[in-house]
């Protein structure tokens, strides 16, 4: 049987809206257009970053991960130590971890920052070779993610731990734990009916791209059907939204900017990868912009035409006013974390601290 968890210093279990930035520790600098700077991924420029969010009334921020660009858990743990309240949301992939090795470092690293670990869950296609895993088919990676949380759950919650299943087996496990058995919350994203199964069972939060209002709706109806017919044993699925916000003075200097955007966007010729394109999630967004360049009040579905890919596919536009109206409809709908971002990061993550979200919080 459930039960509530208490509430931490840092409100980890705060039932409130939750807002976070994303920080672009990438490969390469100019990330969707960020700024070009000398340094990108050094640890002076990232804490800029990790301290923005924490200055501008933003909860933390996603940390992305990916084969060929800095490790998430690792900049997680060194903006950690340099914030103070700074909430980092890790994105980790099953296969680049084994369940019992992140449940110990995970647990750790939220022991070490008094709660504040985020963890983002990525069931979706990477390069798994060059890091010495193997890759199956839809069903068998979404198989794969629900027994990793399953054991990673476990683990943090109790002790001599045996577990048998297809992908993962453990036996007589227990992690160093902590007396209130407090757990970072699982965020959780996929579109498929595999990934949705996953999802309505073993999240704590079920994060979708920028639909439209009645897509999102939808969705909501269909996890919480599935949660009560797949007989969910955790606290009731929250949900949230990842989107890109670009935000001006004025709504006709935000579509001019928009529209700009999507012109240099166009004539770069982004071609999106691969495993993006094949994604279901983004397939549903790639549809979106087949019904009109302009969805519900303010959704810009035309980057989806030109490269943009996950939260870049399509953009909320408008003034601080425009997009906290459209924001507090998604949060009608039972949204209560936002992940949030434009280009450039640095002086975006403080416009909007300032002017976005004060007003979305009213």
């Amino acid at each position: 049987m459930w039960e509530a968890p208490q509430a931490t210093v840092c409100g980890a279990y705060h039932r409130g809206i939750e807002f976070l930035w994303y920080i672009p520790n990438q490969a390469e600098p100019g990330h969707r257009g960020d700024d070009v700077v000398q340094d990108h991924n050094s640890l002076d420029i990232l804490t800029r970053h990790a301290q923005a969010v924490e200055a501008h009334g933003w909860t933390g921020a996603l940390i992305g991960t990916g084969w060929g660009r800095p490790d998430s858990f690792t900049v997680a743990a060194a903006l950690a130590a340099r914030t103070t309240s700074f909430q980092p949301l890790v994105a980790v992939r099953p296969g680049y971890w084994q369940p019992a090795h992140f449940a110990a470092a995970s647990a750790t690293l939220d022991h070490l920052t008094r709660g504040r670990l985020l963890v983002n869950i990525v069931s979706g296609e990477d390069q798994p070779a060059a890091y010495g895993d193997v890759s199956g088919d839809q069903a068998w990676r979404y198989g794969r993610t629900k027994e990793f949380l399953q054991v990673v759950r476990k683990l943090w919650a109790e002790e001599d731990v045996t577990y048998e299943g297809e992908h993962y087996r453990v036996t007589g496990s227990t992690l160093a734990q902590r007396p209130d058995r407090r757990h970072p919350r699982l965020y959780f994203g996929g579109a498929s009916a595999a990934a949705e199964a996953v999802a309505a069972t073993e999240a704590d939060v079920q994060l979708f791209w920028g639909e439209t209002l009645d897509g999102v709706a939808e969705r909501i109806d269909r996890l919480k059907a599935l949660s009560e017919r797949l007989g969910r044993e955790h606290a009731p699925l929250e949900y949230g939204l990842r989107v890109t916000t670009l935000v001006r003075d004025t709504t006709d200097q935000a579509w001019a900017d928009a529209e700009a955007k999507v012109t240099r966007m166009a004539s770069g010729a982004l071609t999106p990868d691969a495993n993006w394109s094949a994604a279901t999630g983004q397939q549903r967004l790639l549809t979106l912009a087949t019904r009109g360049d302009v969805l519900d009040d303010n959704l810009y579905t035309a980057p989806a035409r030109v490269g943009g890919a996950g939260a870049a596919t399509t953009w909320l536009v408008g003034s601080a006013e425009d997009v906290a109206r459209s924001l507090r409809k998604y949060r009608e709908l039972g949204v209560t974390h936002f992940i949030l971002s434009d280009t450039p990061y640095l002086p975006e993550v403080e416009r909007q601290g300032n002017q976005l979200l004060p007003l979305v919080r009213a």
